[in-house]
């Protein structure tokens, strides 16, 4: 009986030690410096305890500032950007909207801008699942619009985006270093 139970013992010790090589032999990515976040509309969307239906939703990575000279050096003028880091940048429309009169459906699209001076130009594209911008496709552009620069005296540490309500439906807000543009986006309330 000693004997039966010494087995036990050890063949449990050995499955145990076999389940933990198993998960320790896994080996994770590390944390991403940009890492990835998502914002919603309505913002309390997936926060809410009652059902919030999204009208839209962008996903995108966060670089730092980290003491660099932003827009006119690390993003340079007059080249697309996919504002963010990392993958293109992600907007999800969950019906028809409205940018600068031209009307947008339903679906899944890539985000990039064109920073200048003293204006973005803003790209709705049919790309998805890209890296950056080096393969960007302008042919596959649904929209371009541009909007103004406004410079803020706080500086914005990690690229940001946020929607913030508006009369006629609300507008994208993005800001990095002491640099923010809003892009309107017109939809039914």
């Amino acid at each position: 009986m000693k004997n039966l139970g010494l087995l036990i013992f050890l063949l449990a010790g050995t499955l145990a030690v076999n389940a933990q090589n198993i998960t320790t032999g896994v080996t994770f990515p590390k944390v991403d410096a940009s890492p990835l976040d998502v914002v919603y509309y309505p913002l309390n969307t997936t926060k809410s305890k009652e059902l919030v239906e999204p009208v839209m939703r962008v996903l995108y990575s966060r670089p730092q500032k980290k003491g660099r000279e932003i827009f006119g050096v690390l993003e340079q003028f007059d080249k697309v950007w996919r504002l963010g880091a990392n993958e293109s940048t992600e907007i999800q429309f969950f019906k028809t909207v409205t940018i600068a009169g031209k009307k947008i459906k339903a679906g899944r699209y890539s985000l990039f801008a064109i920073p200048s001076k003293d204006k973005w130009t803003i790209i709705i594209n049919k790309q998805q699942d890209k890296w950056g911008a080096f393969s960007y496709d302008e042919k596959k552009d649904v929209l371009r619009t541009d909007v103004e620069v406004n410079k803020i005296e706080k500086t914005v540490e990690a690229f940001s985006m946020t929607f913030i309500d508006a009369p006629e439906g609300a507008n994208l807000a993005m800001a990095w270093d002491n640099t923010q543009v809003f892009l309107p986006i017109g939809f039914k309330k």
